[in-house]
């Protein structure tokens, strides 16, 4: 699995879609990064690899405090998966290779 790079990414909310952009890289079971938006950037943590899945937290400050909570595969130039909005429940997200 190349997931090394940048992925504009896309986040579904209840405020409407979020993009930004995604920086990973994989050294062994261990994805590490950042992710780059309107808001400025924020490193990635807990990331990890599970066979096909990528697993990553990210703690925004705005428009509020949150920690992201992403779980999904990568499928060629493409990301997809679901992502936890705090207690805003459950959304999804998808990103394109940039």
């Amino acid at each position: 699995m190349a997931i090394d790079g940048k992925w504009n990414l896309t986040i579904k909310t209840p405020m409407g879609d979020q993009t930004g952009v995604l920086t990973l890289k994989q050294e062994g079971d261990a994805l590490t990064g950042e992710m780059t938006g309107p808001a400025g950037a924020t490193p990635i943590e807990n990331g990890a690899v599970e066979g096909d899945v990528l697993k990553w937290h990210a703690k925004v400050t705005s428009p509020m405090p949150i920690t992201l909570e992403f779980e999904g595969k990568q499928d060629g130039d493409n990301l997809s998966g679901s992502v936890k909005l705090g207690a805003f429940g459950n959304s999804t997200f998808s990103g394109v290779a940039a």
